[in-house]
């Protein structure tokens, strides 16, 4: 089954605005800005997997995440609002764009993040979402972040295969591309679940199956600049686990 079959051609995909969104530029947890420009020391990751208000939770909780925020990349509409996206006519993904201290956290934690956190054998959908804006993907801005990011998936599809976990039957769907422009989205999706009055929502599915470690999959080139930061007891302790994805404070995990 294609990852692309799903979605709308440039031509028949909707016209979009020249207008950005406008948002507030203060993290609601963490106080931090969520648009650039950041300093020196500050790493961008992109990641889609499912429902973008429970994701967005799972990763400003890490210790070492600067800010995040909910958006809509790899698809073609220029600036797209919520309902464009949701009308499957823009060819985008809910993704969270993720600011991170490489100094305090490492593209690989994220990794390990991404995949156990969601189901990455769905096929455009995470539980009950479903279509081309709730595909699991990976959105690279450099070339140690895409090996990353296909090692990490060849171990995990092994790891999920061997463990008979995961709904679907050919293994690992997610999309791994360069990151495309980021959108952002509505004021109100920032940081929603933390936000009075929302609804506590997210119907992501890990499989509670771990990433194995990294040393067993590390690219030999990458293995000391990326080693993992946070050890095996933070993911015992604080992991994604089945039917919890969203649970827990909102405030940031601090480690040890």
């Amino acid at each position: 089954m294609g990852a692309k079959m799903d979605m709308p051609s440039r031509e028949g995909a909707l016209k979009g605005r020249d207008i950005e969104m406008k948002i507030e530029n203060k993290h609601f947890i963490l106080g931090n800005p969520i648009k650039g420009p950041f300093g020196d020391n500050f790493e961008v990751a992109v990641f889609g997997t499912g429902c973008f208000w429970g994701t967005e939770k799972g990763f400003w909780r890490l210790p070492g995440v600067h800010s995040t925020a909910v958006g809509y990349a790899a698809g073609i509409t220029p600036n797209p609002t919520y309902n464009e996206v949701c009308s499957g006519q823009t060819g985008h993904n809910e993704v969270v764009h993720v600011v991170y201290d490489q100094s305090k956290i490492s593209y690989t934690d994220l990794l390990r993040l991404f995949w156990e956190s969601h189901d990455p054998t769905q096929y455009m959908g995470q539980g009950n979402d479903k279509g081309t804006q709730y595909r699991s993907g990976i959105y690279y801005y450099s070339e140690d972040q895409k090996t990353l990011a296909e090692a990490s998936k060849a171990a995990y599809d092994a790891a999920l295969s061997k463990s008979g976990l995961g709904e679907g039957k050919n293994g690992i769907v997610t999309e791994i591309e360069p990151a495309s422009t980021f959108y952002y989205a509505e004021d109100y999706h920032q940081q929603y679940l933390a936000k009075p009055g929302n609804r506590q929502y997210c119907s992501a599915m890990p499989t509670s199956c771990s990433v194995p470690p990294f040393a067993t999959w590390a690219p030999s080139a990458l293995a000391s600049k990326y080693a993992s930061v946070l050890p095996e007891e933070f993911w015992q302790q604080h992991g994604p686990k089945p039917g919890c994805t969203i649970k827990g404070p909102n405030a940031q995990l601090v480690w040890p």
